[in-house]
């Protein structure tokens, strides 16, 4: 079973940036695409954006169009998630997770990711 790490999150001001990580313990990372959600206290988790297992799918929620980006290092089993202009209303932890089939189609549902990582916490003061 693969293991997820994230790191990089950080208390920041609004409109800074940062970069989250997550390591993947397994060279089949490669096959899978790649998610982060993210959970503010007393919400559910959503889906923030996805990279398939070919680097040019994409999909973004609308809510981080624009100021978020997703890139994936199959090198070294990374995948990144660029935070640029951020707002209050992105603080929470930030989850990456992996597909749930190998050479699956995008997804964006909770339930089409099967590894979750244990969550960086990411907060922006105003």
């Amino acid at each position: 079973q693969a293991t997820l790490v994230e790191s990089g999150g950080g208390l920041v001001q609004a409109g800074d940036s940062l970069r989250l990580s997550c390591v993947v313990s397994e060279r089949t990372f490669m096959w899978y695409n790649m998610g982060w959600f993210r959970q503010a206290p007393g919400k559910e988790r959503e889906f923030v954006a996805v990279i398939g297992w070919l680097s040019s799918a994409l999909d973004y929620a609308d809510s981080v169009k624009g100021r978020f980006t997703i890139t994936r290092d199959s090198a070294n089993n990374t995948t990144y998630l660029l935070m640029n202009s951020l707002k209050p209303e992105d603080t929470a932890v930030y989850y990456c997770a992996r597909g749930r089939r190998r050479l699956g189609p995008l997804a964006t549902k909770k339930d089409d990711f099967d590894v979750w990582g244990q969550g960086t916490q990411v907060t922006v003061s105003s």
